[in-house]
């Protein structure tokens, strides 16, 4: 199936995140007392091992690849509830499962087509040395506003601003975004994503064989890890 035959939106989330309340009991000193948290519900299987092979590029990873709970997380740089995601819910998560060897983190790519924003971003990002590639995402998703919807509608001009500060120069600038095969094997990690694991929305997170679509809070995807673990 081709990307176009997809009816995909940059900020769609096939109608957010289905939750399910479960009771989980935590011991405190006094006694036990009952949470209910919201644990996502997946939206179909996927395979998982099929799915963990690198497609065009290098794959861009964090953690152990043995731990026991591994997550992909297909994103577009101007779609905000990835920004959210990444604001409120990521380094929490990084913190608590991926430094402590429970979890693999591998972010990919996934611009829309014709969204020529989050795809000269994501080019600028792999521009950079591998360091430096989720810094470089995360400053321009925490600044998203600033340069996908700048006041005076000059886009690329922000851009090169941010990208300054992440040591790009006019000259290294323009060199990534007119690496013709750059781009295209950018998209290339977005076509498979959506012709072989079915990701029609960002941001979708592929977790040990399953696919959920939607941003999730610190507490519901730490239930999902904690049930896995």
């Amino acid at each position: 199936m081709s990307l176009s035959e997809l009816s995909i939106t940059k900020r769609r989330l096939l109608g957010g995140i289905a939750a399910t309340a479960v009771g989980v009991t935590l011991a405190a000193s006094t006694g036990s007392t009952a949470f209910a948290v919201d644990l996502p519900t997946s939206d179909r299987d996927v395979d998982m091992e099929e799915a963990l092979k690198p497609g065009a590029l290098k794959e861009m990873a964090l953690g152990d690849p043995n731990a026991p709970v591994k997550i992909i997380e297909y994103m577009s740089m101007t779609c905000p509830h990835c920004a959210n995601f990444h604001e409120k819910t990521f380094d929490t998560i990084k913190t608590k499962y991926v430094d402590t060897g429970k979890v693999y983190f591998v972010l990919r790519e996934f611009p829309f087509p014709q969204d020529t924003a989050s795809l000269a971003a994501f080019m600028l990002a792999r521009c950079t040395t591998e360091d430096k590639f989720f810094p470089f995402v995360s400053m321009f998703l925490k600044q998203q506003r600033s340069w996908a919807a700048p006041a005076d509608g000059d886009v690329r001009g922000a851009m090169l601003q941010l990208s300054k500060l992440g040591g790009f120069t006019q000259e290294s600038f323009d060199a990534c975004l007119t690496n013709a095969k750059l781009a295209a094997d950018v998209s290339a990690i977005r076509d498979r994503g959506a012709q072989e694991f079915g990701i029609q929305s960002t941001p979708s997170f592929l977790i040990n064989g399953k696919a959920y679509s939607g941003d999730m809070s610190v507490d519901s995807m730490s239930a999902l890890i904690d049930s896995l673990l």
